[in-house]
């Protein structure tokens, strides 16, 4: 059911209209996790705070999990998976500093972080902070750090990729002029020289 309720990654803005559809949803499949996480996130857009926690409250006390985040690249016949803000790596210093490498140069060429997708009530700063140790950056940033130049950087993601991410990665494949596939949930998305096979729709 998640598939329904987004175009390109966003959120359906109408909060109204949404509430009600996501209400009845949870009726007919209580146990659809993808119901209860945009309901959360309608509810986070419109800055309703406190029934965004209780309809996260409402998941655990049914005990429905959320499907976490997670990405994948397999370099020199090993698979590497990451998850969102992930420090497990026995490269992860490498890794982060060169996300924070990216970051800078991506942001001189214009890219702002997209903070609306961040459901969560803090600050900016925290934000950017979430957005930006995503599991597909993890993956391509390891990807650039150990492969050699010019290499193609292929990623598989469980879940759709988001909106900040797609946008992020169109920059990273121009800044370091290599193709950069992702495989989400949804299609693939082939990266190049700062643009996206699908058009921005997906």
């Amino acid at each position: 059911m998640q598939s329904c309720w987004s175009t390109g990654g966003r959120v359906y803005i109408d909060a109204t209209i949404g509430e009600y559809a996501a209400k009845h949803l949870l009726e007919l499949e209580p146990e659809d996790a993808g119901t209860y996480v945009t309901l959360s996130n309608i509810y986070a857009a419109a800055g309703r705070w406190e029934h965004a926690a209780k309809v996260r409250k409402l998941m655990k006390e049914r005990k429905v999990a959320k499907e976490p985040g997670c990405s994948w690249i397999e370099v020199n016949d090993k698979v590497h998976m990451f998850y969102i803000g992930d420090r497990l790596h026995s490269q992860t210093n490498e890794i982060y500093a060169e996300l924070e490498k990216l970051d800078g140069q991506m942001k001189e060429m214009g890219y702002v972080p997209d903070t609306n997708l961040v459901m969560h009530n803090v600050d900016t700063e925290q934000k950017e902070q979430i957005l930006h140790y995503h599991s597909e950056k993890l993956a391509i940033a390891f990807g650039i750090i150990s492969t050699p130049c010019g290499t193609a950087i292929r990623i598989i993601k469980n879940l759709r990729v988001c909106v900040d991410c797609h946008a992020a990665t169109k920059f990273i494949s121009r800044i370091v002029a290599r193709e950069i596939v992702v495989r989400d949930s949804n299609r693939f998305h082939h990266f190049k020289d700062g643009f996206c096979s699908c058009g921005d729709y997906w």
